[in-house]
């Protein structure tokens, strides 16, 4: 059976127009080992990267196809954790750009990402309201933490305690111990949602932030350290005190703490609070690396500085207090008053966190982060709502420091959204334009070229000779630009209320325009005499008008402009013949109703009606001398449709937000979005057909796999808390990897029963008969049934293995646990064997220990996994010892080198001081 008709696929070029976007946060990272000059911004579903010192864009870490939500460096600087909405987690390296690493646990997006201090566990906080810890190196979960009520806002590992300290929505801030996974304290003292969380002052003091005005500080007492400091004065108290065992009994129990079964890790009690100058809530809360400097931000543009004074300048301060209450007391005296003998000063939480300044952004901030420059300035980077990148440093002298604007990345997108586009006549070039600029952008390189001022643009058009261009404004004004210079050459009052769409006419002679002003105007260029040159320069003319009854939204000529169609604020298309201006009849429409419909121009009769978005239509353009045309929806997808056969080609996704309109190129090769999202992107026509009976089944299968990965987790047989020990999700990799396991132990079954029939075959016949090779043992380099399992087990990404074994029938597990055996004894990928074995018991321990038949297997398991564990722990341990010896003599020789270089160069200050002094010597 043959094509009927064959269609070309459009595809995903590019995402450009855009700085950052609003869902992320920004962060900086170290690249080429700088500090300081290169930041990270989510972008939709990619991340940026952007070169402060030169505005430049240098890495994009590409995504898939969920908006990313959350970004985390690592503390080794070169690896990037990132969050997406659809609750995964990717591992991108910094140096390569790629991202090999993906762990899926949470169900909804992620909101929090932390590393631990060595960069080796990662906690990942969600709004499905679980925190999951992370193995990073072994690319596999560790347990998920179970307790909060509402989405978890915030994570932080503690530095030399095995903890885990989480706020959330629902009021709570919870310390987890992460030796036996449990929460053993909630904090109670918020009334509203806890936004952010910070340890200062050596991890001895917690800062919160909620929905109020207040930084509220805890002091943490660790239990540990205070029975290690009170030791010693019991047994002073014992030794000294000869007296009733009374009394002891009464000074042991006045040191010992109220304990109760919570504070037996650590104790907090609310050291007082600090008043934000900001009314709403605390936005972003963070400290830098240093834990002096602590800064904070709401809704609205500034971020709030404040210093963490250290024990000594405290005293200082203290000193100083001190000194000021004598001398108001020695005054006091002096007038006759009676001195107080006794001066108490007493330290409040203001006289330990001191506020610095106040940082005034230019637009509202969306987040911040913060960074020590080698010159021991702090640097502050802020993600603004405007689609803008700012950075601000501080002087090293905090207590006076005052915030300068050191650079900004603003070329890279507009202010606000793109609400016209327009492409070039020869393709090169795109036009975008937005509430208060223009910018024109080469297509090949999407860099911005130019950029120049406009009034609030809501259609466009570039003048023939792509030389000039035309904006069509919500005031009603035409303006018309230069390109060569960026100058606004003229500005017409064309309409009385906002001038909502034009269109060149097809002789390139004119234009018409429509307008809220309930009238559509014809337009012819001509070339006037500038009064600035003596060359003269393009203009516009009004050559007639067409009043109509109701506000005209959209105006377009047919290709062959003998007519004209009109589309009106009453849901009605009317069209006119350009010469008279007499009416015609109706065409086809995309409207706020979702549907697309296709008129005769002979009779006005619908011809069809499409279903076309699950919102409102925004945006209709024709391919170019086809009957093949776009729409553009609010529900975020771009859709191509044939006008002639009635059908839905195909559906180009990417955007994540309503899109506002669309431009085809001249060529019909590419096509330009923009969206709410602040993006524009690109598509371009390939040279792959397109056959709608495979595009209709991609998206089958697509649905099928969104399906697989909506359902609901599996249980863990045996247990009654499988959450708090499962980490993973369920996806479609995952299935996908358990299919390969059973489909391997099937071809491992079939082969090892044709083995056996074989050997009777050659035992019957008295002579070896040749056993045909299976093609996909054959593949793999001629190799056993047994060493092809193997294989698909090591081919299985690590974050997805234990997923893959869960959704595994048991019918598969004894002849797994056979192989394993055989595994083990042959000292196979020990770690990965183990880690799949012990896993398989744990979730099959019942069923296991129940069957008979399995009872052997189990032993001679126990006996070998015992032994070759031994085995490569021995092996760890002697590395292990290397390392450190080597780590030794390192350290010995780099002493060695430190001393002979600074011997060096104090004989060569001698030198030069020798020298100088001859110098002097002979001058005089």
């Amino acid at each position: 059976m043959g094509l009927t008709k064959q269609y070309l696929r459009y595809v995903a070029s590019a995402v450009f127009g855009l700085i950052g976007s609003q869902k992320g946060n920004i962060v900086f990272v170290t690249l080429r080992g700088e500090k300081g000059r290169y930041v990270a911004v989510p972008a939709c579903e990619h991340v940026f990267i952007w070169d402060l010192r030169k505005g430049e864009k240098i890495l994009i870490l590409q995504g898939l196809k969920q908006e990313v939500t959350y970004l985390c460096p690592s503390p080794d600087g070169l690896h990037l954790a990132v969050g997406y909405e659809d609750g995964s987690v990717r591992i991108f390296s910094l140096l390569s750009g790629e991202g090999n690493v993906t762990f899926n646990g949470h169900k909804a997006a992620v909101a929090t990402l932390k590393y631990d201090q060595l960069g080796g566990r990662l906690a990942s906080g969600s709004k499905d309201t679980d925190v999951i810890v992370w193995d990073v190196i072994n690319e596999s979960g560790l347990y998920r933490l179970k307790g909060h009520k509402d989405a978890v806002t915030q994570a932080l590992f503690l530095r030399e305690k095995n903890l885990l300290v989480t706020s959330g929505k629902d009021t709570m801030v919870k310390w987890w111990d992460l030796d036996t996974q449990h929460c053993f304290k909630t904090m109670v003292g918020h009334r509203t949602e806890v936004w952010g969380l910070a340890l200062v002052s050596e991890e001895k003091r917690l800062i919160t932030g909620a929905s109020d005005s207040e930084l509220r500080a805890w002091d943490i007492d660790y239990l540990q350290e205070i029975e290690d400091l009170e030791e010693p004065e019991r047994k002073k108290i014992r030794e000294s005190s000869a007296g009733t065992h009374d009394t002891t009994e009464a000074e042991d129990g006045a040191l010992e703490m109220d304990e109760t079964p919570e504070d037996r890790i650590l104790s907090c009690r609310k050291a007082g609070s600090i008043m934000r100058e900001g009314r709403d809530r605390v936005v972003n809360l963070a400290v830098d690396k240093t834990g002096r400097i602590l800064a904070c931000h709401g809704a609205d543009s500034v971020l709030e500085v404040f210093c963490i004074l250290s024990k000594e300048e405290v005293q200082k301060k203290m000193e100083k207090k001190m000194k000021k209450a004598r001398k108001k007391a020695r005054l006091n005296s002096s007038k006759g008053e009676k001195e107080d003998l006794e001066i108490n000063v007493e330290m409040t939480l203001q006289d330990e966190i001191q506020r610095v300044t106040n940082i005034k952004t230019s637009s509202k901030i969306k987040s911040f982060d913060l960074i020590h420059s080698p010159q021991g300035e702090l640097k502050a980077v802020f993600l603004l709502q405007n689609n803008l990148v700012e950075l601000y440093s501080l002087s090293a002298s905090l207590p006076a420091a005052q915030p300068v604007r050191t650079s900004r990345i603003t070329i890279g997108g507009h202010r606000s959204d793109v609400r016209t586009l327009s492409f070039s006549s020869d393709n090169i070039a795109v036009l975008s334009a937005a509430a208060d600029s223009i910018k024109i952008w080469n297509r090949s390189t999407l860099q911005c070229i130019r950029t120049m001022s406009c009034e609030y643009a809501l259609c466009s058009f570039f003048v023939p000779g792509d030389r000039q261009v035309i904006i069509g404004t919500k005031t009603g004004k035409l303006q018309l630009y230069d390109l060569a210079s960026g100058n606004l050459l003229e500005t017409v009052e064309a309409h009385e209320g906002a001038l909502w769409s034009m269109s060149l006419s097809p002789d390139q002679r004119g234009f018409v325009t429509g307008g809220a002003d309930k009238s559509v105007k014809f337009w012819d260029f001509e070339l006037v005499k500038d009064d600035n040159s003596t060359q003269k320069r393009l203009s516009v003319k009004q050559t007639r008008t067409l009043q109509l009854d109701e506000d005209v939204l959209c105006v377009g000529y047919s290709p062959n402009q003998k007519l004209l169609a009109v589309s009106l604020l009453d849901c009605t298309v009317k069209i006119f013949y350009v010469d008279t201006l007499k009416d015609g009849a109706l065409i086809a429409t995309g409207s706020a109703d979702r549907n697309v419909k296709i008129w005769g121009l002979d009779f006005g009769d619908c011809h069809r009606s499409l279903f076309a978005h699950d919102d409102s239509v925004m945006s209709l353009r024709f391919v170019p001398k086809s009957h093949l045309f776009f729409t553009a929806g609010k529900d975020r997808k771009i859709k191509q449709w044939d006008a002639d056969k009635f059908e839905h080609i195909q559906t180009l996704e990417g955007h994540h937000q309503e899109i506002w309109c669309l431009a085809v190129s001249p060529s019909g090769d590419y096509v330009v979005s923009s969206s709410h999202d602040k993006s524009l992107r690109l598509w371009e026509r390939t040279k792959e057909p397109l056959i709608l009976e495979e595009e209709r089944e991609m998206q089958r299968e697509a649905e099928y796999e969104e399906s697989v990965a909506k359902e609901d987790q599996p249980a863990v047989p045996g247990e009654t808390q499988g959450d708090k020990y499962f980490t993973g999700r369920k996806t479609i990799e995952t299935v996908k990897a358990a299919e390969r396991i059973m489909e391997a132990i099937e071809l491992y079954r079939e082969e090892t029963a044709k083995m056996k029939e074989h050997k009777a075959i050659c035992k019957a016949a008295g002579k070896e008969v040749p056993l045909p090779i299976n093609p996909i043992l054959m593949a793999y380099g001629n190799i056993s049934p047994s060493a092809y399992v193997l294989q698909i087990f090591k081919g299985i990404k690590s974050s997805e293995l234990e997923e893959s074994l869960l959704v595994l029938p048991f019918s598969y597990v004894p002849d797994i646990l056979k192989l394993f055996n055989e595994f083990i004894q042959l000292g196979s990928d020990v770690e990965l064997i183990c880690r799949c074995l012990f896993f398989l018991l744990r979730i099959h321990f019942g069923q296991i220990t129940s069957n008979q038949m399995l009872v052997p297997v189990i032993e001679k398991l126990k006996e070998t996994t015992i032994l070759k564990v031994r085995e490569v722990r021995d092996v760890i341990g002697f590395n292990m010892a290397g390392l450190d010896y080597l780590k030794r003599e390192c350290e010995a020789k780099s002493e060695v080198m430190f001393f002979a270089e600074a011997t060096s160069q104090l004989e060569e200050k001698k030198r030069k001081r020798k020298k100088r002094e001859k110098m002097i010597l002979t001058l005089t």
